[in-house]
């Protein structure tokens, strides 16, 4: 899975109230969610994600509430991915799950505004506007595959089962 596009950089420690405040989470509609992600840290946010974006963090991304009305605002919002140092346990699996792909790196030298381009079976982000290779965690071939099918409910509704989805993935990894 190729990604590509202009990163988003904010600091450590964004939590899931400062991605969608608990006030806009009582909502069925999802896309009800988009017009206040981010609000209370970047008025901006709409306009810089209008093409699609990566959102570029330091560490624990993500921690605050379990909600996973946060990843599925972000991913609603046009955001194709987070890059960031390290996350919230709760908030990547709930990011894996709804299928917005997470990156883990040493994310110092990437600025706001910079293309980055990554391969989620690859093992580097590259970030075009600085001409740097940057390592990152690759994900777990199981993950990946979830991400591919775009997230848990697809999952669910093309192999009918998590058991015949693993079946799959084996079958066709040998």
């Amino acid at each position: 899975m190729q990604i590509s596009a202009k990163a988003i950089v904010y600091g450590d420690d964004i939590n899931t109230d400062l991605i969608i405040a608990g006030k806009y989470t009582k909502t069925l509609n999802t896309n009800d969610l988009v017009e206040h992600c981010m609000e209370d840290l970047d008025p901006d946010f709409h306009q810089k994600c209008a093409d699609g974006a990566i959102i570029v963090a330091g560490k624990y991304f993500g921690c605050g509430s379990s909600r996973e009305q946060a990843p599925i605002a972000l991913k609603n919002s046009g955001v194709k991915c987070v890059v960031a140092k390290s996350f919230s346990r709760i908030f990547y699996r709930s990011a894996i799950n709804i299928g917005l792909p997470l990156i883990e790196c040493n994310t110092e030298l990437i600025e706001d505004g910079d293309l980055l381009e990554c391969e989620l079976g690859g093992n580097i982000l590259k970030d075009i506007n600085r001409n740097l290779t940057l390592h990152i965690h690759p994900l777990p071939e199981l993950m990946r595959n979830i991400l591919e099918c775009g997230g848990m409910v697809e999952v669910m509704k093309r192999y009918g089962g998590f058991e015949e989805f693993i079946r799959e993935v084996k079958k066709r990894n040998g």
